[in-house]
């Protein structure tokens, strides 16, 4: 039996140069090969290393071309054009019909990209006539939309090493699927959902296998990087948050010896950065202690880079583990605070106190991290006012902000009650800014997350010293897109008007709210610059804004 797993393409207004390696996929194959050794299977990544191009943007986001009019080369850019990423469906057709599978399992990961997951099923389906097989985070949120297309015959719910070792030994034992976990399929127009069991223990799985990847083609700063989980699930139960579908409930870890077998053999295979996608990489902390000093050991010239994409969640840590996390190669650190406001931290059953992050900001920075700190902007229990407020409170510390727009997924616990459809479903990305409501508008949300590009590029600045903002725009600088940064800056200071630089020249944001800038100015005070130095806010630049927030605009 011949078995192909497919990462799909995806179509958005970007791409993340970073997540493209499909290890739930290299999870399967092992699993596979481990249990059944009999069964070949093949990976193929169909979205990373294989380019873009333009397409038309669907009709669910036509509404954004208000958003993204025009190609803006200025440091505070969004997006403008729409992409497919990856190889086209006519080229995958062609390859899968080459091959000749029996079997097809397709991970349809994110919920806004189901359709681009649907059309290889079609391909497949048209080629091949082989049975296709689709599970990941969107199969175990919605399998209903999947199951509905007349070419996905099986789905798989929850975590699929051993559901989908089962589903494939009753294929080659010509036996009923009636009892395999997790599987859901149609039988006589209904559908049949298999109830979700545990997966095999966590140690029992095998080392991801990567034998179909090319470590060039996955980098990180020009150097090659893979994906590891060193545990599944979290134990906190933030109502954003729908990893539980996918995971359960039961937070697992893998031993320390598990896990450095894997690193090493990671190093051995020419890989050098290592992001860690746990959902909560650092909640056992004496665990995750005693892993940084045996990679400390085992590395002890940092030959290895370390990474956590995820937001970790800082009361997990201490200025012990940010020290071994720095010397075991840690550089940069992605934190998790959400929002500043208390009442949205509590609603979203996010464990979190300030004077916690800004005792671990302070010492990360001091250790010298770069630090991200991770804001969702339009959670539905939110304001504009307590937005503004979370912004002006990273904008004084040493942090980059990274905000990311609000979008509901399915079975999420803040959208349980909520009656999704597809149009909802391709909506269910931040870029698609797809949440209004009473106490903010889509403008709104646009204008803040154009507001964290602007305090982003402001505290990369080198300024030698403490600064004032005025006298920053008023100086020319050598370095081409910084200067467009400051001249365009100057110009929303006197005229409260935002522009894009094209090569047709200056256009003007008309989506830009001028005023909700200025409040996020005010009320931060300061700017704190990664190289730890102050940009203030000078009396001439609140003279600016007092006199644009008055109506002068």
């Amino acid at each position: 039996m011949k078995v192909l797993l497919i990462q799909p393409p995806v179509r958005d207004f970007y791409d993340t140069d970073v997540r493209l390696q499909p290890i739930g996929l290299a999870y399967l194959k092992a699993a596979v090969t481990k249990y059944l050794p009999d069964i070949e299977v093949i990976i193929k990544d169909y979205h990373g290393g294989c380019g873009r191009k333009t397409v038309a943007i669907p009709k669910e986001l036509r509404y954004l071309s208000e958003y993204y009019p025009v190609a803006d080369k200025s440091p505070f850019s969004t997006f403008h054009q729409y992409y497919h990423f990856g190889k086209s469906f006519d080229d995958i057709e062609a390859e899968i019909a080459a091959l000749k599978p029996e079997v097809v399992g397709i991970s349809s990961l994110f919920t806004p990209y189901f359709c681009e997951a649907l059309e290889v099923a079609a391909r497949v389906k048209q080629q091949t006539g082989a049975i296709v097989v689709m599970g990941g985070s969107h199969a175990s949120a919605a399998p209903e939309s999947l199951l509905s297309s007349p070419h996905v015959d099986y789905v798989i719910r929850g975590e699929g090493e051993k559901p989908f070792v089962e589903f494939l030994r009753c294929l080659n034992n010509q036996t009923s699927v009636e009892q395999v976990a997790n599987l859901a399929f149609k039988r006589n127009g209904k559908f049949i959902f298999n109830p979700v069991q545990e997966n095999f223990p966590i140690d029992d799985l095998p080392i991801p296998d990567l034998s179909d990847f090319a470590p060039a083609t996955y980098t990180l700063a020009g150097k090659p990087m893979t994906f590891m989980i060193t545990s599944r699930s979290c134990p906190h139960k933030c109502s954003f948050c729908s990893v539980h579908t996918t995971f359960g409930t039961d937070y697992r870890r893998r031993s320390l010896e598990n896990v450095l077998e894997e690193i090493v053999l990671r190093y051995q295979q020419g890989y050098r950065v290592i992001d860690f996608e746990d959902d909560n990489l650092t909640f056992y902390k004496q665990t995750f202690k005693e892993l940084c000093r045996r990679l400390i050991v085992r590395f002890p010239n940092r030959e290895m880079q370390f990474v956590a994409m995820n937001g970790i969640s800082y009361l997990s840590l201490d200025d012990e583990l940010l020290g071994l996390m720095y010397q075991a190669g840690f550089s940069h650190l992605n934190l998790a605070l959400v929002s500043s406001d208390k009442t949205v931290r509590e609603t979203t059953k996010r464990p979190h106190t300030l004077e916690a992050y800004v005792k671990v900001v302070t010492r990360a920075h001091q250790l010298g991290f770069k630090i991200v700190s991770y804001q969702i902007l339009g959670l539905p229990n939110e304001t504009l006012d307590s937005m503004i407020q979370t912004l002006a409170f990273n904008a004084r510390l040493p942090v980059l902000l990274g905000a990311s727009p609000f979008y509901q997924t399915p079975n999420a616990p803040i959208a349980r009650g909520l009656e999704l459809n597809e149009s909802d479903f391709v909506k269910a990305r931040l870029t698609a800014l797809a949440i209004e409501t009473d106490h903010f508008s889509r403008d709104d949300i646009y204008t803040l997350f154009v507001t964290t590009r602007i305090l982003n590029f402001l505290k990369g600045l080198a300024i030698p010293s403490a600064m004032t903002l005025a006298s920053i725009i008023d100086q020319s600088s050598i370095e081409q897109r910084a200067g467009v940064g400051l001249l365009l800056l100057k110009q929303l200071l006197s005229t409260g008007r935002l522009y894009g630089w094209t090569k047709h020249g200056l256009v003007e944001n008309r989506k830009f709210v001028t005023t909700i800038f200025l409040q996020v100015l005010s009320k931060a005070e300061v700017i704190a610059c990664q190289n730890g130095q102050q940009i203030e806010m000078s009396a001439t630049t609140h003279q600016h804004s007092s006199d644009l927030a008055l109506g002068e605009i």
